[in-house]
């Protein structure tokens, strides 16, 4: 009797849409390399691109946002209107890039890759490693949650007036894949009476600024990009530098941003568990933690360590997030006392930081 063959992992098919003939070769030959993906063909526009889904049948794209005939952008839009599928945005390391990038985001694009630099061959590398990772998670999302992503109502207008004091306390963030349109739809709703607030999102370094800048459009903080030595303050918020751990250390009474560009961990940097860690150091007073949606494990453990200091620790649900990944192993672990809905988390950090949170769950 023969012997049953050995069930293998599915192999997903791959369109590249991209008008550089060199980044078609590249991200060919790299995709190609993983036995997990193959790439099925490659389109110079959005109306080739068009032709051969329809003919092709890709599971995933990879888009560049500057295309030839019509943007990159407008194409996404298309797509999920009419075919939603997984994909992967290709972007320059241009301030242009980067804010059509957070719009790619929302529209429902999964995850973005900066552009090679070609310079070294760690960063070609580096460049390699970040492909297979992102098509990996596109792969396992489901079409249910590919789709644009609104954030309702009016922009706040900032209403911090005088000299914001020094925090007493601590909101601190960790998100990952989606998290760009999760904190967008958090900050929109946290008034200016929130604890100063520390935030990792891991996004490519050039696009962190930025990042902020869009959250500050958004909110009626105070949101920036953490600098050294910042003061953490009451109604403000620090986003970590893609290139940088964040840590918050306590300076003669007073919670301080802290920058180090020591080694990745768990092959980030900046690490959400890095930055949980120096919460559970430092935090005397109430803070709280919270680790949204995003792939891996990056911040489970660090989650679990501020819990075991005696902070509130809140993991997002798996039904709003776009990855369960991160907060999942939280929950897991047993690190998050509270499981919200991404609705519910505002009304949840105003009512703790108020006075008004009943405690249960």
């Amino acid at each position: 009797m023969a012997a049953k063959a050995k069930q293998t992992s599915p192999i997903y098919k791959v369109l590249i849409v991209e008008d550089s003939a060199v980044i078609q070769h590249l991200l060919t030959n790299i995709i190609n390399a993983h036995p997990q993906f193959e790439v099925v063909g490659a389109a110079p526009d959005p109306y080739i691109a068009r032709t051969m889904i329809k003919s092709l049948n890709p599971d995933l794209l990879t888009l560049d946002i500057e295309m030839p005939k019509m943007d990159g952008l407008q194409f996404l839009k298309n797509l999920m209107r009419l075919r939603p599928m997984p994909v992967v945005m290709i972007s320059s390391l241009t301030e242009r890039g980067a804010i059509h990038t957070m719009e790619a985001l929302r529209i429902g694009a999964i995850d973005v890759i900066a552009k090679p630099d070609f310079k070294t061959t760690q960063c070609m590398t580096h460049f390699s490693q970040l492909v297979y990772e992102k098509l990996s998670i596109a792969a396992t999302v489901k079409k249910s949650k590919l789709k644009p992503r609104p954030v309702g109502g009016v922009c706040p207008a900032h209403t911090l007036h005088g000299k914001a004091r020094a925090s007493r306390n601590l909101l601190a963030i960790g998100a990952s894949t989606g998290g760009t349109i999760a904190l967008q739809e958090l900050f929109r709703q946290l008034p200016t009476t929130t604890p100063g607030t520390v935030v990792v999102q891991h996004i490519p370094g050039a696009f962190s600024q930025p990042f902020a800048e869009s959250l500050n459009k958004c909110s009626a903080m105070k949101i920036q990009q953490a600098q050294e030595g910042d003061v953490i303050k009451q109604g403000h918020a620090y986003i970590a530098p893609g290139t940088e751990h964040l840590k918050v250390v306590k300076v003669q009474g007073v919670y301080r941003c802290a920058l180090q560009s020591t080694a990745p961990v768990n092959r980030h940097r900046p690490s959400v568990d890095v930055l949980f860690d120096s919460i559970a150091k430092c935090a005397t007073e109430k803070s709280m933690g919270v680790l949204l949606t995003g792939m891996g494990k990056d911040g489970a453990q660090g989650l679990l360590t501020m819990k075991g200091q005696g902070c509130i620790t809140v993991a997002q649900d798996e039904a709003s997030s776009v990855v369960w990944g991160m907060p999942g192993a939280a929950v897991e672990l047993d690190a998050a006392s509270y499981i919200k809905t991404l609705d519910s988390l505002p009304g949840f950090i105003n009512s703790t930081f108020s006075g008004t949170f009943s405690g249960t769950g």
